[in-house]
This record gives structure tokens, C-alpha cells and sequence, in this order.
């Protein structure tokens, strides 16, 4: 058993390089978020929530630079089909988009006319529809965007249509929804609910939901129990195996939900993805930090 990896599956170790170690690339953020790897300019963009900025890794040269200040406090960021950052922004409580030109765009702000809550995550589908969770992480005080009342009443998962725009609430039953992430081929959501870490009884695991004609969700089952902290963020390799992020680093399970190994960190770890040219580096962000691991296994391709 490696220092940095522990097996639990003979195939995890067939996954992970357990000759390179993690890599720290960064340590000077308050709380880092919200990883999206853009393949043409080989760079990254990560946040930092309390410092209020979006930074930019180059990968050509390792350099670290800052990309955008004052910039809404954003969470979790992702790119969408025409390869535009969007970003969770917890003080203008929406889901903003980066156009081309630098342009900001406001995706969704409001549900049936209230203010969202703050919203952490966001994934993009086929369709070009956004799937947003919207937990009160971002508005319970003034550290990671402005203290506010809730208007919605509950944190819910909601998906944004392409061609209208409209938000809608597709899941209502969560305590505080966090990341999410499709199945390779669509037909299934995976939802982390995090309640656990404002509530002492509350949920710290992966649900997993069937997506059916129209966008309908059936099911909910509890897919697997975060054992160490809570869940976060979640991205799926090529063979649809979960990696996400937990107390002590990154969990890899398969699809029926058994634990395969871990990337151990020692540190609370919030958000991932995979990039490079063959994604198979995932990027992770860490308490004040960024790390980088080379895998044996690769993302899927959007």
C-alpha cells in the first residue's frame, strides 16, 4: 500500500501510478474551488471562495496567475458545449457564463420569480441544458458571499433549458445538494447531498437517480455513505467509475457503489477534474490548495 493511494480493489491499483505522488501546485487560496480545464489554451481555472477570485494555472509553464477579482465570490465552475466557463457565483447568487469576449452573461438568478439561494455546482448535458444544485452554503454568512435570508425555502437541484431558458426544480427532497455528474450515457444522475456539514443528523452521501423521457428523474436511492467528512465534488472516468472528493482526499467507487481506493491527501478535499491532452491528469482542489495527479485511467471526453 502506497503512502498516497490506498487499494481496496486490485483494479484501483491498475488506475493510479503509485510511483507519482500527488503533486502540490498551489497553496496560498483560503478554501480553493471549482476546477474547468480548457484543452485548446492547455490551461486551468480554479477559485478561491473567501479571496473572491477565479486564478489561472498554465500548464505550458506551471505559472499561477490571477484571471478575475471581485468576482461574485464563485464555487464550482464547468464549460459548456461551445467552450464558455460557467461559473456558481454565491454573492450574485446565480449562474454566470464567460463569453468569447470576455462578456458576462446571467444564465439563472431566480426560480418562480425568488432569489436562488447560492449556487455551488453545475454540470452541462448533450443538449446544452445546465443542471445547477443550489444549497445556502454561499449566503449563511459573510466569508463566502453576503449573509441573506433564504426566498426559496429549500435547496434544491434545478436544470436550466437551452432553448428557453427556463429554471426548473427537478429535485425538492435534499438537505444541501452539492456536486453532480451524468453517466457516460445520460441515463443516470448522481447527486451528493452534504447536510451533514450544518446538520448534525444530516446526510453525507451520493444519491443516484434514473433520467427518463422529458428529463424526468425517477429513483433517489443512497448510492454509497461518505465514511470520512462529506462528499463534494464528483467527476466519472471513461468506464463511468465515481471519482469524488471527500475529508481526507479522493474516493474512487464503481457504479453499483463499492469503494475501489483513494487518493489520500490528509486534508479535506473539495472539487476535481480531469485534463490534459489524454485527461488522464486530474486536478484537485484542497483546503488552500491545488494538487495534481497523473492516472492510469482517463476522463471522459466531452
Amino acid at each position: 500500500m502506497s503512502e498516497h493511494y490506498e487499494i481496496v480493489e486490485k483494479v484501483f491499483g491498475e488506475m493510479v501510478a503509485p510511483i507519482c505522488p500527488p503533486e502540490e501546485l498551489f497553496s496560498q487560496g483560503l478554501f480553493t474551488e471549482g476546477p474547468a480545464y480548457f484543452p485548446a489554451g492547455r490551461y486551468l481555472l480554479f477559485t478561491d471562495i473567501p479571496n473572491d477570485r477565479i486564478l489561472r494555472l498554465d500548464e505550458t509553464d506551471g505559472s499561477i496567475s490571477v484571471f478575475r477579482q471581485d468576482c461574485g465570490h464563485p464555487n464550482g465552475q464547468t464549460i459548456d458545449l461551445q467552450g464558455r466557463l460557467l461559473s456558481c457565483e454565491h454573492r450574485y447568487r446565480r449562474i454566470s457564463r464567460t463569453e468569447h469576449d470576455g462578456t458576462i452573461t446571467t444564465i439563472a438568478d431566480r426560480w418562480r420569480g425568488k432569489k436562488l439561494n447560492s449556487p455551488n455546482d453545475a454540470v452541462v448535458t448533450s443538449d446544452g441544458a445546465v443542471w445547477f444544485t443550489d444549497p445556502t452554503y454561499g449566503i449563511l454568512h459573510d466569508l463566502d458571499g453576503i449573509k441573506a435570508d433564504p426566498e426559496i425555502g429549500g435547496c434544491h437541484v434545478y436544470r436550466v433549458d437551452p432553448a428557453t431558458g427556463e429554471v426548473e426544480a427537478k429535485i425538492t427532497d435534499m438537505v444541501m445538494p452539492n456536486g453532480l455528474a451524468f453517466s457516460k450515457d445520460g441515463k443516470t444522475l448522481y447527486v451528493v447531498d452534504s447536510g451533514k456539514s450544518h446538520f448534525e443528523d444530516g446526510p453525507a452521501h451520493l444519491r443516484t437517480f434514473k433520467v427518463g423521457a422529458d428529463n424526468r428523474l425517477s429513483g433517489g436511492e443512497v448510492l454509497t455513505d461518505c465514511p470520512v467528512g462529506i462528499f463534494d465534488g464528483l467527476r466519472l472516468d471513461s468506464d463511468d467509475n465515481i471519482w469524488i472528493t471527500a475529508g481526507d482526499g479522493v474516493h474512487c467507487y464503481n457504479n453499483s457503489g463499492a469503494l475501489l481506493g483513494k487518493i489520500k491527501l490528509g486534508k479535506i478535499a473539495a472539487n476535481l477534474t480531469f485534463a490534459g491532452p489524454r485527461r488522464n491528469l486530474m486536478y484537485i482542489c484542497a483546503m488552500n490548495g491545488l494538487y495534481r495527479v497523473r492516472l492510469k485511467v482517463n476522463g471522459r471526453p466531452r
